[in-house]
């Protein structure tokens, strides 16, 4: 979800190291964070709330031990809430497989991979540290390469220092 292409414009987009962020709104909620490519140039916040969004961001950017505490808008089924919250509960610098979370959750490595493939709050929900059962990266955001890849890779190693 968070790579499909979506013609509502961005409240806010953060270049990052990786490329960037790009943050939508919709009433005073946060309805998407999405990766967007190397190259992809910053747009200043168009409200409060997507500076808020963006500011926490940019912490985290800095500093992996920053935190959020910013408004999402309810999405996904109830399973894909699920997971979300069992990847959001996993410490900063650690990971799980997706077999591991499956067997929490009595579920299947593949429905819990397509899960995190529809997270629409990326970093905040992290799904980044999620990996496949061999220790390799797996999947990230419904990609098995080019820049996504590369993303997870910074983000796993930004987290571990």
């Amino acid at each position: 979800m968070n790579t499909a292409t979506n013609t509502t414009p961005f409240d806010a987009v953060l270049r990052a190291p990786f490329g960037a962020l790009g943050v939508r709104i919709e009433g005073e909620a946060i309805t998407e964070i999405r990766f967007l490519p190397p190259g992809t140039g910053a747009i200043e916040p168009k409200t409060a709330l997507a500076r808020r969004a963006r500011d926490q961001l940019a912490a985290y950017l800095a500093d992996p031990g920053a935190g959020f505490d910013l408004p999402l808008q309810t999405a996904g089924t109830d399973f894909q809430r699920r997971v979300w919250r069992a990847i959001a509960a996993i410490p900063k610098g650690k990971t799980l497989t997706y077999g591991e979370i499956a067997r929490r959750l009595q579920s299947a490595p593949r429905a819990v991979g397509q899960a995190c493939g529809r997270n629409p709050y990326p970093v905040v929900v992290p799904c980044h540290r999620v990996i496949a059962a061999d220790g390799g990266l797996g999947g990230f955001a419904s990609a098995r390469g080019g820049y996504l890849l590369d993303t997870k890779r910074w983000l796993l190693a930004h987290e571990r220092g």
